[in-house]
């Protein structure tokens, strides 16, 4: 049994994890110790060798931290990031090698966000063991993230602040809205279209595969911003904030928007961590190869297979082609004009939807399938029923949803008392389970 975020089992565990933190939330040896034994807790059920894995590569951090922050000497201080890169990016390809049950990819880049942090001097270590293995498995982003720097989860676990009324509605908020993304529509797409079609596409009209590819698109937001809406509201619970990671990518006007709008703790780590190591920023020609080899790299992280690489060049000569044209032209915001905005939301957005074929598609056969099928122009909608129709349009009209009415209902809902919050989730969760009558469905970044 484990503990997949969204499962009874997570919210039985968390709402446990809750109650034995605030007990001893004044006492700093004690909070901490429980949310490390919560931590390996959650791992363990996935395997127990989790038990000596993430403590053995930890440790190994940990360590690596300590010199960096006693060592000023540059050749010393580039051993020790090159061990924690080493320790962490070998972790990370047995995780691929060996198709380990619980992803370790986020893990990975969360913990080198410290050791790279002390080397570049961007933010403060620890000398506690106990803080800093605490921190870098936090469970809640553990499984899917969202990405956050190992020293800003040390800052934030060193003055735990006191859990508001206000605060814990939110989390409620967050956590109801994440399990209605992923049910209601997520699971509800991929199970009554999305995997049908990419599985045997040739059995459909190219217009159903077509459909298909633009639920996916809506499959995976729903799915993945639902577990961020999870985690934040799990760890806001424990009085922590973490980042972020959607705000409305496929509004976006173009692609380098799009990177700043979807899964944005990752592009903000391949930015800060990867990009911005590489040789050339200077040079003319450079700052471009460096845009395609960066996603490329962020493709192949996400697996090693050819389908993601295509993925991940794709996204990298886009990014190199949108940073060139505004360059040339000198500008760099969207266009004022309504139409000209639309246009450009719509071809962005279709751009994205062609790159989600190689994401999804287990082989590149499968991909050129998909894209073949969409080719052939054949009609027919006898699969589309009209309450999937329905479901698309939903999930679609929600992408139009201002931020200030997201935060008017959030801040609305945190005001109401605490019996409010207690019926909407009891609601939610009667939903949920009335709709999720197959079982938990893992989420589709817990894979990796």
């Amino acid at each position: 049994m484990n503990l997949q975020a969204g499962s009874s089992n997570y919210f039985v565990f968390a709402a446990g994890v809750f109650f034995l933190y605030w007990a001893c939330a004044q006492s700093r040896l004690p909070r901490l110790g429980l949310i490390l034994l919560a931590n390996y807790f959650f791992c363990a059920r996935y395997g127990l060798f989790y038990l000596w894995l993430i403590p053995a590569c930890s440790t190994a951090d940990y360590l690596a931290g300590l010199g960096l922050m006693r060592w000023r000497a540059a050749w010393v201080r580039r051993a020790l990031v090159g061990v924690s890169l080493a320790v962490n990016l070998g972790l990370l390809a047995s995780s691929r090698h060996w198709a380990f049950a619980l992803g370790l990819s986020f893990y990975t880049l969360q913990s080198l966000t410290y050791t790279l942090d002390l080397f570049r001097r961007d933010g403060e270590g620890t000398h506690s063991l106990l803080a800093y293995l605490s921190a870098v498995s936090f469970f809640p982003t553990l499984q899917a993230g969202p990405i956050t720097r190992v020293t800003e989860l040390l800052n934030q676990f060193a003055k735990p602040r006191l859990l508001s009324r206000a605060d814990g509605g939110r989390a409620f908020f967050l956590i109801g809205l994440g399990l209605l993304k992923k049910v209601l529509l997520a699971d509800f797409l991929a199970e009554n279209l999305v995997n049908r079609v990419f599985d045997t596409p040739n059995l459909y009209s190219g217009a159903e595969v077509l459909i298909a590819v633009y639920a996916y698109s809506l499959q995976l937001y729903f799915d993945f911003s639902g577990y961020t809406d999870i985690a934040r509201g799990t760890a806001l619970l424990l009085g922590i904030q973490l980042p972020i990671n959607f705000d409305r990518p496929y509004l976006a006007g173009n692609l380098a928007e799009f990177w700043r709008r979807w899964h944005l703790s990752f592009s903000n780590w391949l930015r800060d961590y990867l990009y911005f190591s590489l040789p050339g920023a200077r040079t003319k020609v450079m700052p471009y190869v460096n845009l395609v080899i960066t996603m490329l790299l962020g493709g192949l992280w996400h697996g090693l297979t050819w389908p993601f690489a295509v993925w991940g060049l794709l996204h990298g000569t886009m990014l190199a082609a949108t940073r060139f044209y505004q360059a040339r032209r000198g500008r760099v915001r969207n266009p004022e004009n309504p139409l000209g905005r639309a246009l450009a939301v719509v071809g962005t957005y279709h751009f994205v939807c062609l790159t989600w074929v190689f994401f999804r598609a287990g082989s590149m056969a499968s991909a050129w399938q998909i894209l073949a099928r969409i080719g052939s122009l054949t009609p027919g909608l006898e699969n589309v029923t009209p309450l999937l129709a329905g479901a698309l349009l939903l999930a679609a009209a929600t992408m139009f949803v201002r931020k200030a009415w997201y935060a008017w209902a959030m801040e609305g809902f945190a005001a109401t008392p605490f019996y409010v919050h207690a019926l909407a989730l009891a609601l939610v969760a009667v939903t949920v389970q009335s709709l999720g009558g197959r079982g938990g469905v893992p989420f589709i970044y817990s894979r990796f």
